[in-house]
């Protein structure tokens, strides 16, 4: 098998190959054609979060090196061990990555994606930077019907990261304004995705203009530069007075602050993004405007399959995607950090 690796933190991906595994028991062997690259690859890499104030969250221990990064997978099924029954050779599938223990109360609450022990491919074990997978069961592929692969496989990160925030605020904006902050691949999946779960008025912020723009395509009433200090005072007015959720798919100190500012009261900041640094909020704020704050991380598989449904229903819009070859995954990774990606790029074998 062929792999794109890091065989030291931060230091360039290199090309290895190795034995093929194989499968047994519950495992599926898949021939991965096509696979995401996501903004939390870059932190996998370097090895840390960013927790603001010349601090750091360290995220290498249990990562065993070198490492293969890539968390939206789709492939063919090529080997399955002997317990599997419900997929065959030759068959296309989605892979939902967020495996957790299959032992914890967390896990059998059907959130193995919050699991304290995590299995998550690409995160925690290798991932599809590679020609050859180990999926551990059958029940973490996914049928994508005539989708085609590259945009079945952003459905297992950004668009089910999407998917989740949007649940957490469908009740806050049903007939009412969502401000969705960062027009990135996540935030432009959650453009795609929005209106099959609210019916809100939907505006999109960013400091990028080439970002604005393809919110405004995506759908947007309007797009907003929200570095620009006369834009607090201008969309209060043009929204009436803020909108009822925020889902910030940035997470910077600087983004969190703008999307609880321009909540309306009774108004919900949901924070996805993972760029790094600290937010703070005077206390007495939280009961004045009535407002929360909530964390939201990927999905469960229950909304996986959900989202699949809505894919293969034709009830998503199309997201702009940018295929390149798996040689590229390395570049493709400084081009992510340096910010000159629009959309998602989807690595092919």
């Amino acid at each position: 098998m062929k792999s794109y690796q890091f065989e030291e933190y931060g230091a360039p991906l290199v090309e290895n190959t190795g034995e093929n595994p194989t499968a047994s028991g519950d495992e599926v062997l898949v021939n991965v054609t096509a696979c995401g690259v996501c903004h939390s690859d870059i932190h996998m890499w370097e090895g840390h979060f960013d927790l603001g104030h010349g601090k750091q969250l360290d995220i290498k221990a249990g990562r065993e090196l070198p490492f293969t990064l890539g968390h939206e997978i789709v492939g063919t099924v090529t080997a399955v061990g002997e317990n599997v029954k419900d997929v065959a050779v030759g068959d296309k599938r989605v892979v939902f990555p967020w495996i957790g223990c299959d032992q914890c109360n967390i896990c059998a609450s059907g959130n193995e994606h919050l699991c304290n022990r995590p299995r998550a491919l690409g995160i925690n074990v290798n991932g599809g930077y590679s020609d050859t997978l180990v999926v551990p069961n059958s029940k973490y592929l996914l049928d994508y019907g005539d989708l085609s692969k590259d945009l079945a496989c952003t459905y297992t990160c950004s668009g089910l990261t999407a998917y989740g925030a949007l649940k957490k605020v469908k009740s806050r904006t049903d007939g009412g304004k969502l401000l969705v902050i960062g027009a990135g691949g996540v935030g432009l999946a959650a453009m795609a995705i929005a209106k099959s779960v609210t019916n809100a008025e939907i505006y999109v912020a960013d400091i990028d203009p080439e970002k604005r723009q393809a919110g405004l395509d995506a759908g947007a009433v309007a797009a907003i530069d929200p570095s620009d200090p006369a834009t607090f005072k201008s969309f209060m007015g043009m929204t009436g007075g803020g909108v009822n959720a925020t889902i910030d798919f940035v997470g910077a100190e600087s983004s969190a602050a703008f999307g609880a500012k321009v909540l309306a009261k009774g108004g919900k900041l949901v924070i996805v993004g993972l760029f790094g640094g600290s937010f703070s909020m005077p206390i007495p704020m939280f009961p004045i405007k009535a407002m929360s704050v909530e964390g939201s991380y990927v999905g469960s598989l229950s909304e996986m399959r959900e989202l699949m449904d809505l894919a293969k229903a034709g009830k998503l819009s199309e997201l702009a995607i940018t295929p390149r070859p798996m040689a590229e995954a390395n570049a493709t990774l400084e081009d992510l950090r340096a910010g000159k990606i629009v959309g998602r790029v989807v690595l092919q074998s």
